[in-house]
């Protein structure tokens, strides 16, 4: 009677090895393709949106530049904005201009923060004060991709000039001192012509506890804050008579980059109203008036 030949120790080995080498190369396959994919969504998201939102913005100019000569020489409310039949989302009321990042840093600002007015441009919060008036100025804007008109809003310093330009004027904003600035503010002024007319926004002695306690030029924020827009940031609605409260602007965007985990917030003050007729409408040369150039 013939005995059925037993599997070997080999066999088994090499039964074990083909299934193991089965479950790496598949393994190794699954990596490979979620790091194809990976990269698209990069490339998609650092050139794809950043063309895209490049031409939107070149066609926003466009349509705001005429909608401002066809205003005749009065300011569009950002309620107007340059909304038309053929401009899509596109509502620009008016543009925002940052001398640290270079003379040819501008982008329209959009009436809205939705998704489709970010991916023009940078936004105002429609129920933040407009450009100049007492209040908060609140404007958000991308860090990475589509157009990114933030990406370096963490490299500001304190003073740095923040202009939003309308049909007849330039508003000049300076970011507020940092946090730890406060208390040596005054000797800091004095070494920084830049800084003379910038405030702290705090009586003496009241620290935190005063509206403007918690208002400096930066902080970093978790994404419900926001209150960081209200008229006075960080208070209740009604904190201030409107009368009484201070020509902010606010500019809020991701962080870090590549996370929208928390929010960038900077706040700066309004230090000058520069009519356009002042310098014949020309951006250079109100440059060189602030000493920017």
């Amino acid at each position: 009677m013939s005995q059925r030949p037993e599997r070997g120790n080999g066999g088994r080995q090499a039964t074990g090895h083909r299934a193991g080498y089965l479950v790496i190369r598949t393994a190794g396959e699954l990596l490979i393709t979620a790091g194809i994919v990976l990269l698209l969504f990069v490339f998609y998201t650092l050139y794809v949106t950043n063309w895209t939102s490049a031409q939107l913005q070149r066609e926003s100019e466009e349509r705001l530049e005429q909608a401002w000569d066809e205003q005749d020489g009065m300011d569009v409310s950002a309620e107007a904005g340059t909304d038309s039949t053929d401009a899509g989302t596109d509502s620009a009321f008016a543009r925002i201009r940052i001398p640290a990042f270079g003379p040819d840093y501008r982008y329209t600002v959009q009436s809205g923060v939705d998704a489709d007015h970010l991916e023009i441009g940078p936004g105002h919060y429609p129920q933040s004060a407009l450009p100049g008036e007492p209040g908060n100025f609140g404007v958000a804007g991308h860090r990475i991709g589509r157009g990114a008109p933030f990406t370096d809003l963490d490299e500001l310093s304190s003073c740095d000039a923040l202009v939003v330009e309308t049909a007849t004027n330039f508003f000049v904003y300076r970011v507020l001192p940092f946090d730890e600035e406060i208390d040596g503010w005054e000797s800091i002024r004095q070494r920084r012509p830049e800084c003379a007319n910038v405030p702290t926004l705090r009586e003496a002695g009241d620290g935190a506890n005063e509206p403007y306690g918690d208002t400096v030029g930066r902080r970093i924020v978790t994404p419900d804050r926001s209150d960081a827009v209200a008229p006075v940031p960080y208070r209740e609605v009604d904190a201030l008579p409107r009368l009484e409260q201070a020509a902010l602007i606010t500019l809020t965007t991701c962080h870090p980059q590549y996370s929208d985990r928390e929010r960038l917030i900077v706040h700066g003050v309004l230090t000058q109203q520069v009519p356009k007729s002042q310098v014949q409408d020309d951006y250079g040369q109100l440059l060189e008036q602030l000493g920017e150039v």
